[in-house]
């Protein structure tokens, strides 16, 4: 029982309490993100659209989103966290609505649009305030304790949805747009502004200027190799929902088998991302992440060799143990790649390729499927993922080397050689200062060096 109580203090305890609002956000909007899961079906079976027309509305839904995480970057760092925060939740609370009342094909178009736009408007301002609020030695079991809630929330919203389905569908835009108003009062309410204007703020030796962010990223090669290794691993990952339902669907499987087997994932997901810290931490994040991307393509490179249930559930979850160890380190690193003053930005550009990826991935599945055949397609997932995983050996180095330079340089630790007593005046001066205000949840941190104790 001690063992457990001190896993849990060792996984949650420390951690700012605006970083507690934010999860509980994650998870209540979470538990009621339904019409992504069901649209497709509501378009073909309650408007009665065809699959051209869904597949239509499905892509403007990316469309929105890939515009909407660029714009939602620059507003990050320009207009703040806080309010693009809640800009992007009253937005796609809104558009909910909209789309849920919406019957002719163009406003059901454009509902999916602007939906798409302001969804995805707040995924850079989140992650640019979680960076903003939790430490850098604390970011690690942060990012899985975030993506721990966002798996238990999709998971449960996967059931959820389907109840609600048989009573109305028109109830899955409702209950989606009151959990996304309800992450919109939480930050209301709880959490402040966290971004710090870039003329108080020094910048790290090494750091670009905030001049020209544009520029700045689209010449920071370290970086956009990193979002390019994202990207390819994006485009083998979202496979399980373009082609892997079609292949279990040839081996003869009912869709709700499919389900099933893809339910593992959160589960899996759920019972162990917590443990995933302490399983990584100390370790090289090129070698965790090159693991990952092996076992990711292991697990899909023997998609081409399943035929029945059973060996789809295991490779389902071959491929999520590869995702559960790729997760933390990748948020980790691109929080330490991103220079303060363009987090937001960075953020929107690391989205944009999961964006970039939720639209090629089903069409390039397709046309290896179709041309190359089913085995093909599973066993080139493989060899991306070996690809990927000498790519990060290789470009490890150069991605902790850029992290350095972008920290805040360090204190010099002086050493004591003597001590000293206090002069008299000094002494009573100090015991009768006032003490300095501080932010809550920005009191100042024990340096790690000189205070082991206090990072365990």
């Amino acid at each position: 029982m001690q063992a457990v109580q001190g896993w849990f203090r060792d996984t949650t305890g420390g951690l700012p309490r605006t970083f507690w609002y934010l999860w509980t956000g994650t998870l209540i909007n979470r538990l009621g993100s339904f019409v992504l899961i069901f649209l497709a079906i509501y378009l073909t079976q309650e408007r009665g659209f065809d699959e051209l027309a869904a597949g239509l509305v499905l892509s403007l839904w990316g469309v929105g989103g890939a515009v909407g995480t660029t714009v939602g970057g620059t507003l990050a760092d320009r207009w703040g966290r806080r309010p693009t925060l809640l800009t992007a939740h009253l937005g796609a609370a809104a558009m909910m609505l909209t789309l849920g009342f919406a019957r002719d094909l163009w406003a059901v178009a454009v509902g999916s649009l602007l939906l798409g736009l302001f969804a995805e408007a707040a995924r850079p301002a989140f992650g640019a305030m979680m960076i903003d609020v939790v430490p850098e030695r604390d970011r690690l079991r942060a990012f899985s304790l975030n993506y721990w809630a966002i798996n238990l929330g999709f998971a449960s919203a996967a059931l959820l949805a389907g109840l609600a389905a048989e009573a109305s569908y028109l109830l899955l835009f409702v209950i989606d747009a009151i959990t996304t108003l309800a992450t919109a009062v939480i930050i209301f309410v709880k959490v402040r502004e966290t971004r710090t204007p870039a003329a108080a703020a020094p910048l790290a030796a090494g750091a670009p200027r905030p001049r020209g962010a544009l520029r700045t990223i689209l010449t920071d090669r370290v970086y956009l190799g990193f979002v390019a290794l994202n990207l390819l691993g994006a485009l083998v990952f979202l496979q399980h929902t373009a082609m892997l339902p079609i292949a279990m669907g040839d081996d003869g499987l009912s869709p709700s088998t499919y389900g099933s087997v893809i339910a593992l994932n959160g589960v899996l997901i759920v019972a162990g991302q917590l443990f995933v810290p302490r399983l990584i931490r100390g370790r090289s994040r090129s070698h965790v992440l090159a693991l990952a991307a092996v076992v990711m393509g292991v697990g899909f490179g023997l998609t081409a060799f399943a035929d029945v249930a059973w060996f789809y559930a295991l490779t389902v979850l071959v491929w999520t143990v590869g995702e559960m160890l790729n997760s933390p380190s990748n948020s980790t690193l691109i929080a330490e790649l991103s220079p303060a003053e363009l987090r937001g930005r960075y953020q929107g550009v690391f989205s944009l390729s999961w964006q970039v990826a939720g639209a090629a991935a089903p069409l390039l599945g397709g046309l290896v499927r179709q041309q190359a055949g089913n085995g093909a397609l599973w066993l080139g997932c493989a060899a991306i993922g070996a690809v990927m995983a000498v790519a990060h050996l290789v470009s490890g180095p150069a991605r902790e080397r850029r992290a350095a330079a972008l920290r805040p340089p360090a204190e010099p630790v002086v050493p004591v050689t003597a001590v000293q007593p206090p002069v008299p005046q000094a002494a009573e001066a100090a015991a009768t200062a006032p003490a300095e205000p501080t932010g809550e949840g920005y009191a100042p941190e024990p340096d790690r060096e000189r205070h082991p104790a206090a990072t365990r």
